[in-house]
């Protein structure tokens, strides 16, 4: 499939001519008849009592889960379709012995080397863990372990600076925990007991496959359990951890060493290769709780995190046993994959992890040639001149905020397809013949790249996510979003499809984008992406009480008998969900200049735009992932995301929605942000 190509015709959007040419005079879409999928519909649900099912229950109940996912939906369809493009561009990689993309793909896929050296590619790491005989040993045992992508007690990277956005600074924060939250550790429900158990028994069954004898096994995987538990007591939960305002805290080498006693940070940070003097500290009461957790646990359970963290880290490139450990718990009880991925797909993701501009290099000459960019950033100008008139338009913001705003909006870099600029991995060996080698090489020279920004200005230039990725980003400090490639594809964007749907799709796709620099965290970034006040006190008191109102909103939302939606979690996304739903419907009616919208197979221009919206999130979890989910991650269930229609006003005129059903908010209740 090679639709994206024709992402040139994006400028259809902005043409009333083409919003009002029936269907059948342009060429036919890849979803029938009109971009959308009709045949998905469940038609016996009322929009009013579920709009997702309505739009999509016949799609979710003949769509199963494959056996290597844990979900599935159209963003996974898309990846699945990415991955087997990726898949012939590294085919033929492997024919080219300057490749290092080949080579790396070529090392990952040879299992019977990987069974034949055993743990041998991991045996120094696992002799320097057995030397570690000191506090210091450990500390400076950790910084290497964090240049080589292992799992420690601590977090660091280098970014930004959101208080001076032209600089780089290095950030450490929170870390140290096996189970994907410290509510898995915290709270006592059954299901979060058994995951307990299950890491405890994943930890032990690791140490045997290193050597440890089976029966200390057990008893040294409790007193790590142990260790991590104490380290979620102190550990910040996600609410505070997404906060801007309190996460940026800005410390000296001297006050972090004095701030987090129990560990040797300042042996941490020399081996990790910073000489900066001033960092920013994320969580810091809990930085120093995790310090003090890691000073008072002994030696040898240190020792046995980091070989636990190494196997962790390395399991794929290590013999199949380690490798089916690693699915059986992470793949299968914490997201309920019923099997691996095929051995391909992994080694496309490994390959993209190594050499990811090499790879993105090789996608985008082959699917999105470069004079493809022009039209697709013409459609994001037409979203931002949609966002700017609602910001006119507001009823409470203030004309001095209104003014900032504007300006905000008028600073934004979007980013389109891919950068202008590669990635040089000149210096980075990659070998046909070492996998647990390329990962480690690769690992530490993508780290290593990223400390030796320190000090110089902060490129505005650089990605950070490759043009395969279908998603798309908002980067509050840069003030940009960022659109690659691979989004750019049906059912997102359709050039053959109506253009309501287009716009309900991939408009509202960029326009969430957009509205993330305003949502509860964006919104604390000025028009120089500097971390500011930049609101006046009765501005800020109009917006929180509306963000509140969509917080309880989304509160109410229970979709697991035992789990709600977490409002204050999800703020930030449900905010862009629901500003790019407005932004996008403005800009598509405004695409219209006055006439009418087209009437499809029975469905008027703004029921196709509201369908268009509910198609992309078609989205089927396995019950351990949905739960996963609602407990880590900042976006709503895709049902729940689909509802956010129900606070706009069109919709309810669309689809004729009466008081009395599930979704109706009165108009009062009906949140109004942008």
């Amino acid at each position: 499939m090679t639709k994206i190509h024709a992402v040139v015709l994006a400028t259809l959007f902005m043409s009333c001519a083409t919003s009002s040419v029936p269907a059948q005079t342009r060429g036919q879409p890849e979803i029938r008849p009109f971009g959308f999928d009709i045949a998905g519909m469940d038609r016996t649900v009322a929009p009013g009592t579920d709009f997702y099912r309505y739009a999509n229950g016949a799609w979710a109940r003949a769509t199963p889960i494959p056996a290597d996912k844990s979900n599935y939906g159209m963003f996974t369809r898309l990846d699945d379709l990415n991955r087997e493009r990726v898949k012939g561009i590294l085919d033929a990689a492997r024919k080219d012995p300057h490749s290092k993309a080949g080579a790396a793909y070529a090392a990952f896929l040879d299992e019977a080397a990987l069974d034949t050296k055993g743990l041998a590619p991991a045996r120094a790491w696992l002799d320097r863990i057995d030397a570690i005989a000191t506090r210091e040993d450990y500390a400076r045992l950790a910084a290497q372990a964090a240049r080589e992508g292992i799992a420690i007690p601590f977090e660091v990277v280098v970014t930004q600076d959101d208080r001076d956005p032209d600089a780089y600074v290095l950030k450490l924060g929170q870390a140290g925990l096996g189970l994907p939250d410290r509510d898995y550790y915290l709270r006592p429900d059954a299901a979060m007991a058994q995951a307990r158990v299950a890491y405890r028994d994943h930890v032990a069954r690791l140490l045997v496959l290193s050597g440890v004898a089976a029966q200390d096994a057990s008893r040294r995987a409790g007193a790590l359990l142990r260790m991590e538990a104490d380290i979620a007591k102190v550990s910040w939960n996600r609410v505070d951890s997404r906060d801007a305002g309190k996460t940026y805290n800005r410390r000296t080498r001297a006050q972090l060493a004095s701030l987090a006693t129990g560990f040797d940070m300042n042996a941490f940070l020399d081996g990790i290769g910073t000489k900066a003097n001033e960092l920013v500290v994320v969580q810091p009461n809990a930085v120093a709780g995790i310090a003090g957790v890691v000073g008072a646990t002994p030696l040898p359970v240190l020792r046995d995190a980091l070989r636990v963290a190494v196997l962790d880290a390395y399991g794929d490139v290590l013999p199949r046993a380690f490798a089916e450990e690693r699915f059986a718990f992470h793949d299968r009880l914490l997201s309920g994959a019923e099997q691996p991925e095929p051995r391909w797909k992994r080694a496309v993701a490994f390959t993209v992890d190594a050499v990811p501009d090499e790879v993105g290099r090789a996608y985008v000459a082959r699917y999105f040639p470069a004079g493809h960019k022009a039209a697709a950033e013409a459609l994001v100008r037409n979203l931002l001149a949609a966002m700017d008139r609602r910001i006119q338009a507001l009823d409470w913001m203030t004309p001095q905020t209104k003014a900032r705003a504007r300006a905000k909006l008028a600073a934004f870099h979007p980013k389109v397809g891919y950068p202008d600029r590669w990635r040089d991995y000149t210096g980075l060996e990659i070998r046909a013949d070492d996998a647990f080698g390329d990962q480690l090489r690769a690992r530490t020279f993508a780290f290593d790249r990223e400390m030796n920004k320190l000090g110089h200005p902060f490129d505005r230039d650089e990605w950070r996510v490759t043009p395969m990725t279908v998603d798309a980003f908002a980067n509050f400090s840069a003030v940009e979003i960022v659109i690659p490639a691979a989004i750019l594809q049906p059912p997102f964007f359709d050039p053959d499809a109506d253009p309501a749907i287009n716009y309900g799709g991939i408009g509202a796709s960029i326009a969430h984008e957009i509205t993330h620099q305003f949502d509860d965290q964006g919104s604390k970034y000025d028009e120089h992406g500097r971390l500011a006040t930049w609101w006046t006190p009765s501005d800020l008191t109009g917006f929180e009480t509306r963000t509140k109102a969509l917080a309880r909103q989304y509160d109410a939302y229970r979709p697991l008998p035992d789990l709600n939606v977490n409002g204050a979690l999800t703020l930030g996304e449900n905010i862009a969900d629901l500003g790019g739903l407005v932004i996008a419907y403005d800009a598509w009616r405004l695409s219209l200049q006055g006439k009418p919208a087209p009437t499809l197979e029975g469905f008027s221009g703004d029921q196709r735009f509201f369908l268009g919206w509910a198609q992309i999130w078609r989205l089927n979890y396995r019950d351990a992932d949905l739960r996963k989910r609602l407990l880590t991650n900042p976006h709503a269930p895709a049902a729940q995301r689909v509802w956010t229609s129900r606070n706009i006003d069109a919709w309810y005129k669309a689809f004729d929605v009466k008081p009395g059903q599930a979704l109706y908010l009165p108009p009062v209740q009906r949140v109004r942000i942008w």
